[in-house]
């Protein structure tokens, strides 16, 4: 950092969370810079000075976006819990580190993003944004199309009515599913409410990031024109087109 910057930009790039995150950690006390607590959201970090979060020094992070293409049987956490492998088992040593944006099933396989932008992830996953998933679905027998209007004017859930945006028949237990939504297993639960059990699920785009020819189990870094799009996205730019 060679100029002064402030505060919860500072703390974000940190890998703190989004600006609005790091500001409740500066508001809880939880802030200090060359030894003072700081509360003001205002806050200057000049060069040089030094600031600690939650009692740690921290100091902004090289920033990374990596794409994985997630196999089944991996699950999207960084510890593993049952002895089951997870996604980070495909990752070099220097990136285990960098949290995931939102989640596939264990089940699932397909597309998912790893930052440490925090500003950039917290935007992809807010409800707000509306951002695009976009899954191949392969179900255990043909789907009766007659059923589409069900899937996008909704299915009522625990958590509420879960809608696609978007369905396209692909044939007989083939279909392109499109979500804004983020409900846990939703496309599962959707077609299991339809006595449709899904087979294979693949998440083949986020928002305008594509998974293309990305082999199962491969990672790649984002190209930077990659990210802009997905800044754009995130701040409320054009949707993909698909």
């Amino acid at each position: 950092m060679n100029q002064p910057m402030r505060l919860n930009r500072y703390l974000a790039l940190c890998g703190l969370g989004s600006r609005r995150a790091c500001e409740e950690i500066i508001l809880g006390g939880g802030v200090r810079i060359n030894g003072r607590s700081i509360q003001d959201l205002a806050t200057l970090v000049q060069p040089g000075d030094a600031v600690k979060a939650r009692g740690r020094l921290v100091k902004p992070e090289a920033t990374r976006y990596l794409v994985v293409h997630k196999p089944a049987g991996l699950l999207t956490s960084r510890q593993s819990q049952g002895g089951k492998p997870t996604v980070y088992a495909l990752l070099p040593r220097e990136a285990a580190t960098l949290p995931h944006v939102g989640r596939l099933d264990a089940e699932s396989e397909g597309l998912l993003l790893l930052t440490n932008d925090g500003e950039l992830a917290q935007a992809l996953t807010h409800p707000s944004r509306h951002i695009e998933k976009e899954y191949e679905v392969i179900l255990d027998r043909s789907f009766d199309a007659a059923l589409v209007p069900k899937l996008l004017k909704g299915i009522y859930l625990e958590e509420g009515r879960a809608r696609a945006a978007h369905v396209h028949m692909e044939g007989g237990n083939n279909l392109r599913v499109v979500l804004t939504q983020g409900i846990n297993r939703q496309i599962r639960r959707m077609f299991a409410a339809l006595d449709y059990k899904v087979k294979r699920l693949t998440r083949t785009r986020l928002g305008p990031l594509k998974l293309g020819r990305l082999p199962r189990g491969a990672w790649r870094e984002l190209l930077p024109r990659e990210v802009a799009a997905l800044q754009a996205a995130s701040a409320g730019g054009p949707r993909a087109r698909r």
